[in-house]
């Protein structure tokens, strides 16, 4: 069987913006609905979430037939619970609360094998389609798609040492911890936040590196696509589903 591809990945190496959803929602009938409804890549959010790993593996089975790129972010930059996603067959990882390079090159090493990463190795689990992939081992990083979230104002500051790290494939901004950090809690679309955020986006896009962001204010992610952001998250399925209620009831108000 040859190694599966990562859709995803190729679409940001190719320059093609991809419109996303997040799903945060610990059922797969929530997944397999958002998975058929256009969008190019859905996160599986396990860091802000009860969900985990056994969740992960459910929901990467259920929107596996459908043309929508799957990303795992993980709870924290932890080689354990990376190692685990991975052999579930998760392909894209957006690890949180990146700091520095050297939090980067951490979380390179995570998602690669040895001699080059620490990353564990396991032969017969689903990333390996149960062992059929027989060069999985020595193939796995074409695949492998690896985002780093920069959420602080240390990693703004950081952001061009980040985005040089070998193996990053993107950057993706947190709008609402970034706000925290600039002393802004609350206001993840306060001017200064967004400057530092298009900032951002331009100087990624100067070295070449994809740029992502997740942000439920539409205007200010229609700036970030203008700055040249390739992966939009546009919503978030509790969210989406709140607003809707609400409009439904007031209908009826």
């Amino acid at each position: 069987m040859n190694l599966p591809g990562n859709t995803f990945k190729a679409a940001l190496r190719a320059g093609q913006v991809q419109i996303g959803i997040w799903n945060s929602l610990s059922d797969p009938a929530v997944s397999e609905l958002l998975a058929g409804c256009g969008y190019d890549w859905m996160v599986f959010d396990t860091e802000h979430s009860t969900v985990g790993p056994n969740e992960v593996i459910s929901f990467l089975r259920t929107v596996a037939p459908y043309p929508v790129g799957p990303v795992v972010r993980p709870g924290w930059n932890d080689p354990v619970e990376i190692k685990k996603l991975l052999d579930a067959g998760a392909q894209t990882l957006l690890i949180p609360y990146i700091q520095s390079a050297e939090e980067a090159r951490a979380a390179v090493a995570a998602v690669t094998y040895p001699p080059n990463g620490m990353r564990g190795v396991a032969g017969i689990t689903r990333a390996t389609r149960y062992g059929a992939v027989a060069d999985y081992a020595t193939r796995a990083s074409e695949e492998i798609c690896l985002l780093v979230q920069v959420e602080t104002r240390e990693a703004l500051s950081r952001l061009k040492e980040i985005a040089q790290v070998p193996g990053v494939d993107g950057v993706f901004f947190g709008p609402a911890d970034l706000a925290a950090s600039l002393d802004y809690p609350g206001q993840p679309s306060h001017p200064e936040v967004r400057k530092a955020i298009l900032d951002g986006i331009a100087l990624l896009g100067e070295l070449g590196m994809p740029a992502g962001i997740l942000s439920l204010d539409q205007t200010f992610l229609h700036e970030a696509r203008a700055a040249g952001a390739l992966f939009i998250a546009v919503d978030v399925d509790t969210g989406l589903l709140r607003r809707s209620a609400l409009a439904r009831r007031a209908d009826w108000a």
